[in-house]
Formats: C-alpha cells, structure tokens, sequence
C-alpha cells in the first residue's frame, strides 16, 4: 500500500519539456532514499496547465509542482516525499501556502471556473492501465447499455441531453445516431474524427493521451446503438503518443473483452481498428475522411446522400470527434437530465478549448457553455502578457472568425458566436493582443486554407487562391479601396459554392475581420501604413540623429549592411537595403530608433 502517488504529465507539452526524463530521474531517486515502495510514480496525461510544464502532482496533499528540472528532484523527493514537507519555491504560484494551508488546486484561478467532463481522467489517470479507468467508472455505462437499455432507450437519453457534436458544426449526437440507425444495412459502422487539424488547437489529442479508454467505450456504445459491430478510429500520424496510447487501450480492451465478440455476454460484437491519416486538413471533412480509411486520396463527396445514409464503404455509418465521444459514457452513467443542467439553452454541457497565442496560461481548458470570453481570458487564461490590450480572439481556427474586444462579455455557445460572424469550431482559441494585424491574420489563416484545399472543386481551389493574392497586395500597400468589395464577393460566391466545408468556411477569417477592423484594412490600402507595425512591406526603421550616440552596435548587428556611419556620430539606414527584421531597434540601448 502506498503512501503517496506522484503524478507526472505525460502529454505531448510535458514530454516535449522533459516529463520523460523526469520519470526516470524521480524513481532513481525514491530508490536511493528507499522510498521506491511507499511512493508510487504514475504517468498521466495532459493536466491543461501546458504552459507550466512539466508538471508533478503529489496525492494525498494535492501538492501542484511547475516549471520541474531535474535538479529539483532530490530536494522534493527528501523534503516532501520523506519529510512530508512541501517544497513551496518549487510550487505553482497560485497553490503556494503553509503547510495544511496549501490552495486546493481546483481553487486556483486555472481551476476554479472549470467543469471537466470530457476531461475528466486527463492528468488523474494513467492511460496505459485499463484498471485505472475501470476504477475511476470506467466500462461501467456499457455495462449498463448492453444489460439494461435497448438501442433507442440510449439514442434518446443522448437526444434529451442536448450533446451537440463537438467537431465544429454542433449537429444534435442523438439525432445523427438516429438516423443511422434507422436506415437498414447488413453492416454499418461508427467512426471517431481525431484529424485535429486547426493551428493551435490540441483538444482531441490530449483526451487521446490521457484517457483513451473513454473513446473506445463510447463508439462501442455508439455501434450498440445505431447496430454497427466494427468501429474506426481516423487520427493523424503527427500524434505518436495519442496513437500509441490507443494501440494499448485498444489491446487492453480486446484482453478484458470489451472489445470483440459477445461483450458483456450479451451477443453484441463490436471491434475498433486505427487509421492514420497523413496530415491533410481536408480529411477532418467527414466524407474525404472516410473516402481516406477506404485506401483512396483524401478528397469530399457530394452530398446528400448523407453518411448516415451511405457512408464509409457505402454503409451507413455515424462520424462523432473525440470530444464528442468523450461525454457519452458519463451522460449514461449520470442521466441526459445531469448533461442538460449545465450550459445554455441550445448549447448544454461543456467546451475543450485550447488556449494559445498572447496568454499568460497557455493549455487546455474545459467550461460550461456559457461562460463569457472575458472569464475565460482573464481569469482562466491568467490574462495577456505584458499589460497589453485584448484585441480579438479567433475560435474555429481556419473555418471560424474573430471576436472582437467589443464583444468580450460574449456568452460561448454555439449560436451566441454565429450571430457575429465567428463559430465554435472544434475548439481552439487563440488569443490576440493590440499589437495584431487583422489583415495579416486573415492572410495567414486563408493561406492556410489555399494549402490545404484538395483542389476537387473551382471555387475553393481558386477563389481562396485569387482572395489570398488580394490580401497579399494590401499587406504589401499595393491594395486598392475597390479590392474590399471583390474579396467580399469572392467569399461569398467560395461560401455558396465551394463542396465541403473546408471551401464553405474558408472566407470566414477574411469576412469577420472586414466587419470588425474595417479600418485597418483601409489603413494598409489608402494609408500605405499597417496599424500595427507588423507587415513588413509597410515598415519602415529610422534612426533618430538627436539620441544616437554612434556606439556603431546596430550596424555590427544589421544583417544586410543597411546601416552606416561613424563611431560617435549619428549612423542612417539605407532603406533600399533594410530588410525590416527589426534587429537594430531591439540592440540600440539608447532608443534612438524606432519603426513607423
């Protein structure tokens, strides 16, 4: 029996900070103080406090240790693990205290706003054990669907709870299962979207990471359902832990029988086999995605007929993301009644966002529908470095919009973020402070989109091209006031007609940041000048002759020769030479150049 648990992140954030390393050197040294017996060392996954990594836990105090090095150990390990004394320097700031008075980690200001539902084992659990999530639950409301609930006793419970798919189109769960299961087919199929493939976004990988036993159960109670006996999870080869992690999850399963042939006893069989997608952002589409685990390329089909209908090898077949599919066993196991009872009207339950950009705590957050935008940057978020200014933030990645400061109070559901022009998506969050070029946003994120159109249909393949080089010249102040009405007509002709909804959303990034920073746009057209100071084209560095003090450093630093001038006396930049890396403002000492 032991004493104490440390629990030591192994996601992604964590391991790429050295949580690996951490693991050996911790269990070296328990063994050196002859602790290896009272202590155990758990692995977990993502805590959602990245920005803070690695992270250790240590139970029964609930002792939250940050920013760990390796030369920590020892004194943690002598200090806390033997003594029973806290080693508060190393703690993470917000649950520092005196000994009994040490915050709970759910107190802090991460914490506190948080209901975690889909994220429930993330950082508590070690996803390699299948007993460990036995034991926190685990299996059990699969046990409950296939011993004490018919198929349409569970599609109605998933109807009343009000789980809209979390993917980015927020289509009612229960209704799609539905669906599926009403249309007659000698085999159909229950597939998990785990194609993360937003920038910034790390939802989907992180409950793959920590908990993905809740994945398999629910597509298991989602093939129970809808009469599928062959499930298939789509997640990207980019994700090796995630992938691993399933690979023993899966073969744990098939060990314990809650995978395979006659499961429960009940004459239900239902298996789940990997497919590991290439990175093509189109395949989060749902049909190019099933169109890639059938063995061809990646690319969408025509619809209807819908995949409920005729989806993957021509079957009817249900496509959920792994969000989604991490809240069905805990609204069976605590009833639609329990789901619905948090959120909005329209939108209940919970949202994974993964916050990034200009934010103090970097990570993985879960709140209840909503939750206002401000609560979740200023309180949850920590707030924007540098006692900078919000400017926007953009939900939905690619497919989705900015939200502007003025909307900061906004309430997060789904159809709260619709009516000014953003979306939910599948939930990444990145944060933008006043020193952001909108248009240059909206360039990156449509560029994004160009790249990654599969090129089957005109209007996405060359109309988000001709809009990209459109936003390309006014970074570069060679835009005209007449460009705005064509990239407004561009997007919405690519809207109305692209095939999928890589095409069909694709202009939002541009439509969103034309409605709320107008301004800038024209700043860059009529002004030859971006706001901002971030497109270089319209940059330009001068040199103060009045604070210059001719120490030579900048020009030892240019690293294009551009500026001149003797020791002691004022030096100039050639701008013809300049490159605008802004090297020279940030080696002067005395301020005398600056950037307009």
């Amino acid at each position: 029996m032991y004493r104490s648990h440390v629990l030591v992140c192994g996601g992604t954030g964590c391991t790429s900070s050295g949580s690996q390393r951490l693991l050996e050197v911790l269990k070296e040294e328990l063994q050196k103080q002859g602790l290896d017996k009272e202590v155990s060392v758990v692995q977990t996954g993502c805590h959602g406090l990245c920005a803070m990594g690695p992270i250790m836990v240590v139970y029964p105090d609930a002792s939250f240790y940050c920013l760990v090095k390796e030369e920590y150990i020892p004194e943690i390990v002598s200090e806390h693990l033997l003594k029973g004394r806290p080693v508060e320097k190393y703690l993470y700031k917000e649950a520092e205290g005196k000994g009994e008075d040490i915050k709970a980690l759910a107190d802090t200001d991460f914490f506190r706003k948080q209901k975690r539902i889909a994220l429930r084992n993330c950082g508590v659990i070690n996803p390699e054990v299948i007993d460990e999530y036995i034991g926190t639950g685990g299996y059990q409301a699969l046990g409950k669907v296939l011993t004490e609930m018919t198929p349409d006793e569970v599609i109605q419970v998933v109807l009343d709870s009000g789980l809209r798919g979390r993917g980015g189109a927020g289509f009612p769960t229960g209704l799609k299962w539905k669906l599926a299961k009403a249309n007659a087919a000698d085999q159909k199929y229950v597939c998990c979207n785990a194609d993360e493939g937003d920038p910034g976004a790390f939802m989907d990988r992180s409950v793959l990471e920590g908990d993905p036993h809740a994945v398999l159960e629910a597509m298991a109670i989602a093939g129970y359902a809808i009469g599928a006996s062959q499930g298939f999870i789509y997640v990207r080869a980019e994700y090796p832990i995630a992938v691993q992690r399933l690979k023993i999850a899966i073969a744990q399963a098939r060990e314990y029988d809650l995978l395979g042939k006659n499961i429960f006893g009940s004459g239900f069989d239902f298996d789940i086999d990997l497919r590991l997608g290439a990175g093509a952002f189109v395949c989060g589409e749902e049909t190019a995605l099933m169109v890639s685990i059938e063995g061809n390329r990646g690319e969408p089909r025509v619809r209807p007929p819908f995949p409920a209908l005729k989806g993957l090898f021509g079957k009817p077949t249900i496509l959920n993301n792994v969000e989604t599919y991490a809240n069905i066993a805990q609204i069976i196991v605590n009833g639609a009644e329990w789901f619905a009872s948090m959120g909005t009207e329209k939108s209940k339950g919970t949202k994974v966002f993964a916050l990034g950009g200009k934010i103090n705590n970097t990570g993985l957050v879960e709140i209840p529908m909503g939750t206002t935008l401000r609560e979740i940057i200023e309180e949850i978020g920590g707030g924007i470095p540098n006692g900078k200014k919000f400017k926007a933030a953009q939900t939905g990645g690619p497919s989705g919009g900015c939200i502007p400061a003025e909307h900061f109070d906004i309430e997060i559901d789904y159809d709260n973020l619709l009516s000014i022009g953003a979306m939910m998506g599948s939930g990444g969050l990145i944060v933008l402070d006043e020193d952001a070029c909108m248009v240059d946003i909206a360039k990156f994120f449509l560029e994004f989109t160009v790249e990654e159109s599969c090129g089957k249909c005109t209007p996405c393949r060359v109309g988000t091209k001709r809009m990209w080089e459109i936003l390309d010249r006014i970074t570069k102040g060679q835009g005209k006031l007449e460009d705005l009405d064509k990239l407004e007509e561009l997007a919405n002709y690519i809207k109305q007609n692209s095939l999928c909804g890589l095409g069909q959303t694709a202009p939002n990034p541009v439509l969103s940041t034309m409605r709320y920073f107008r301004d800038e746009y024209e700043a860059h057209i009529t002004e030859k000048r971006c706001p901002s100071g971030v497109c270089k084209a319209l940059l330009s560095y001068t040199i103060d002759p009045a604070k210059c003090t001719g120490c030579t450093a900048c020009s030892r630093k240019c690293p294009v020769g551009a500026i001149s001038g003797t020791l002691k006396n004022p030096h100039e930049i050639d701008q013809t030479k300049c490159i605008k890396c802004g090297v020279c403002m940030e080696t002067c000492k005395f301020g005398a150049i600056s950037k307009h």
